[in-house]
């Protein structure tokens, strides 16, 4: 494994050493690969997830010519809102697994909170 990708995952543990998902708060997990992101709503009492979105969805794939830059984190933050509060989920706890806080991942989160998750 390269450094970079050590460094992300020591992030990584860092950062879920603090960050816990009830049923009420649920863990915003986000994962940013070079061509999708990926973004679930994890229980971590009960170790289920409760929303899962991906740019790889039938729904999102045939909105998105590529997965992997800012237009498809914008619309995969809008669409993770959406069925957040289908499910009656309101608050998260943002997880971002290690990447830093900018670009694709930035935008996600602000997008999830443009309509209407709070975190």
């Amino acid at each position: 494994m390269c450094k970079k990708a050590e460094k992300r995952i020591t992030r990584h543990k860092r950062i879920r050493k603090k960050i816990f998902g009830t049923s009420q708060r649920p863990r915003l997990s986000v994962y940013r690969g070079l061509a999708n992101i990926t973004a679930q709503l994890i229980d971590d009492l009960t170790g289920k997830t409760l929303v899962s979105i991906s740019t790889q969805d039938k729904v999102l794939k045939k909105e998105l010519l590529y997965g992997g830059n800012l237009k498809a984190a914008q619309l995969l933050g809008e669409k993770l809102a959406e069925r957040a509060k289908q499910k009656g989920i309101n608050q998260v706890v943002f997880d971002r697994s290690g990447f830093l806080y900018h670009g694709r991942v930035k935008t996600l989160a602000e997008a999830c909170r443009k309509h209407g998750l709070n975190f």
